[in-house]
């Protein structure tokens, strides 16, 4: 059973697809790193940003990626967006404020924000409020492991690791080790 964001009463649902095995989000991660190595030209100023939940966990094994490849470490930040997000008065509960671990400068850097999965944009749009309250990055981009359409703001990633024609009856959900137990990406119905 799941409870959506918006405070609906929990809705079951049926698994209709598995879109990626353990295997895949790792050779995507590969992939995703090399590609932000690529566009931002080596890791000179480059620092990665996790949205928590599940951004953080991504960003953490990019940032292992790329320093294996350029035996360097990146530098790399927590973002809590609580109270940044512009749905509260929808949510069920009081939110709980996590500490943003942003113990990084990102003030002329050029930030790399990741997240899991890029729906409509308000988490996006609540993390660069989040972000922007820490510093002024000189270049801010977007990496997301699944990005599954449906936006309802201006919002684009720059990384992608694989775009997913969704209906709004579906929901994608990663379930990574860190925080699941569990290592796919799934396609589900309501």
């Amino acid at each position: 059973m799941n409870t959506l964001a918006s405070g609906s009463p929990p809705v079951a649902l049926r698994q209709k697809a598995q879109l990626m095995s353990a295997s895949e989000v790792e050779r995507t991660l590969i992939r995703l790193a090399h590609e932000i190595l690529e566009k931002n030209n080596g890791l000179e100023a480059l620092a990665l940003v996790g949205i928590r939940r599940r951004g953080v966990p991504l960003a953490e094994r990019l940032a292992k990626i790329i320093q294996r490849i350029e035996k360097k470490p990146v530098p790399l930040g927590t973002l809590d967006i609580t109270l940044y997000r512009d749905d509260l008065s929808t949510l069920d509960i009081k939110p709980v404020v996590q500490k943003s671990e942003m113990e990084i400068p990102i003030t002329g850097k050029s930030v790399v924000l990741v997240d899991d999965v890029l729906y409509t944009g308000r988490t996006t749009r609540a993390a660069m409020d989040a972000l922007f309250h820490a510093g002024r990055p000189k270049r801010l981009q977007l990496c997301v492991l699944i990005d599954r359409g449906h936006r309802e703001l201006p919002i684009e990633a720059a990384f992608i690791g694989r775009t997913v024609q969704t209906t709004e009856n579906e929901i994608i959900e990663v379930k990574l080790r860190e925080v699941d137990d569990a290592e796919k990406v799934l396609l589900m119905e309501k």
